[in-house]
């Protein structure tokens, strides 16, 4: 098969690594991380390459993307079928699956994530480096203003009383995917723990996921959208499903 990726750049070394690896021609397309912040814009540029894989000679489009605050949320599929992971962000496909995500929240619900690819690809539109919630998706801006607005020392006060989220957050979790030097992300990981007084966990990550999306073992852990369908969020354990051309839905 000859395959089109669609992939955010967090992702990068490991999409590399298992296309190198895989049987089929995989054709990779990255995008910055930061158009996380947006999911609209992140959707509509998805969508356009979508349509512009048509007519490219490929077997089909896979996307190393999750449900990503619904930025994969209506997609459709054109002329060949776009396969998607079952996954609600990158962190899911980090740690390979569901299940593995499932067991880490219920063990410590309240951990901040980093990892190698994510850190090395800031492109500073995020705030924070970590991937847990509440990374503030424009706070360099809303900071800026401030300070033009109150003054540095008031935007300074400000911003700490906003970043009251961390407070909840208990541990700091470094994913090792096991692809080039991650040394200087897990000491960020380290930091930021004894800085916050989390504890640090380094966790192996897994690239089963991202290797079965660039080998085409879809059977489970994936939605495929056949030519005409779209990807809806289904609030269940199979996390996205697809609207038929009918409206007809179908999970």
């Amino acid at each position: 098969m000859k395959l089109k990726c669609l992939a955010c750049d967090v992702l990068a070394r490991p999409l590399y690594l298992s296309a190198a690896h895989s049987p089929h021609i995989v054709d990779i397309e990255l995008f910055p991380r930061g158009l996380h912040n947006t999911p609209g814009r992140l959707r509509g540029r998805l969508q356009e390459r979508i349509d512009a894989a048509a007519g490219q000679g490929y077997d089909a489009i896979v996307m190393a993307y999750g449900l990503c605050g619904q930025a994969t949320a209506g997609l459709t599929a054109r002329e060949k079928p776009v396969v998607v992971p079952r996954a609600h962000d990158c962190i899911t496909i980090f740690l390979g699956g569901r299940e593995r995500y499932d067991d880490q929240f219920e063990q410590q619900p309240g951990t901040y994530w980093y990892a190698l690819d994510y850190v090395e690809r800031d492109d500073g539109s995020g705030g924070n480096m970590g991937m847990g919630a509440g990374t503030g998706t424009e706070g360099q801006s809303v900071y800026e203003e401030y300070v033009e607005k109150y003054g540095k020392d008031n935007a300074d006060y400000l911003m700490q009383v906003m970043g009251q989220w961390q407070a909840h957050y208990k541990r700091a979790a470094y994913i090792d995917m096991g692809v080039g030097d991650g040394s200087r992300v897990e000491n960020i990981a380290r930091s930021d723990a004894s800085q916050r007084g989390w504890i640090f966990e380094k966790i192996t990550g897994d690239m089963v996921l991202v290797r079965r999306l660039l080998f085409g073992d879809w059977e489970r852990d994936f939605l495929v959208l056949e030519p005409g369908q779209s990807l809806k969020m289904t609030f269940d354990e199979n996390v996205i499903g697809c609207v038929l051309p009918a409206t007809t839905n179908q999970t």
